[in-house]
């Protein structure tokens, strides 16, 4: 089913195409690659919800927005950061209610580091989003702005289920780990050029250790207390069987 509506926010017509658990808003400019953006975000889904084994908990939307400015404009809407300008690596955000993305097919020359023809990357970022709305479904805040010490289990969750979590990070993550150079506290996993890895490869070992069903349960928790809490350990302990288990990959 497809529509027009009116998006006050951005003061431009949308057209809106509804689909089964959500609804994907998107401007003329776009209307020629709606169909392959379905096809990814469904398969996205589909992988999402096979790791979680359960179907996302309601109905969200998804934005395709035509340039930066309406990405920004609407992030400086929600995040309540009126002057908030995005650096040129970012293109998505996902939490409980919605997905925002800049259109693929414009990030050659909208953005750094993301390449649209690059298939596989493209999906796996896109099913990343996807399992940042997932997450925000289960957690008690569900669009993480209150959250407290688990920004590497946010982003290393969305990494490790979308498949980002490759062999070349890992590979750069172990090289860390050798040289002793790998951060000493898990708040300081979601910094620097290697905190994808270093958050994804968390979670993978948190999977490895624990098991999916623990994994899974920890998704409500909006600190870091709680979690540690759910696994029965210290962030002592935990640091130290990552630092083991990266050793031995």
């Amino acid at each position: 089913m497809i529509s027009l509506v009116f998006n006050c926010n951005s003061q431009s017509y949308w057209n809106k195409k509804i689909k089964n658990g959500y609804t994907v808003f998107y401007t003329q400019q776009d209307k020629k690659h709606i169909t392959e953006y379905v096809n990814l975000i469904r398969k996205g889904i589909k992988h999402t919800t096979n790791f979680f084994q359960t179907s996302f908990n309601r109905n969200f939307e998804i934005y395709i927005h035509p340039n930066r400015k309406s990405l920004d404009s609407t992030w400086q809407k929600d995040w309540n950061m009126p002057s908030f300008k995005s650096q040129c690596w970012m293109v998505a955000s996902g939490v409980a209610n919605k997905l925002d993305i800049i259109s693929p097919v414009r990030w050659d020359s909208l953005a750094c580091e993301h390449t649209y023809s690059n298939t596989i990357k493209t999906q796996k970022l896109i099913t990343h989003e996807l399992v940042h709305v997932f997450h925000g479904q289960k957690n008690k805040s569900p669009d993480f702005s209150n959250v407290t010490g688990i920004d590497w289990f946010v982003e290393g969750l969305a990494t490790y289920v979308s498949g980002q979590c490759d062999a070349d990070r890992i590979a750069k993550v172990k090289n860390v780990v050798l040289e002793n150079k790998a951060p000493t506290s898990l708040i300081n996993f979601w910094k620097g050029s290697l905190k994808y890895g270093l958050s994804g490869t968390m979670v993978m070992y948190l999977n490895n250790k624990y098991g999916y069903d623990k994994l899974t349960h920890l998704l409500k928790y909006n600190n870091a207390k709680d979690i540690f809490s759910s696994l029965n350990t210290t962030e002592l302990e935990i640091l130290q069987g990552w630092k083991n288990y990266i050793i031995n990959l």
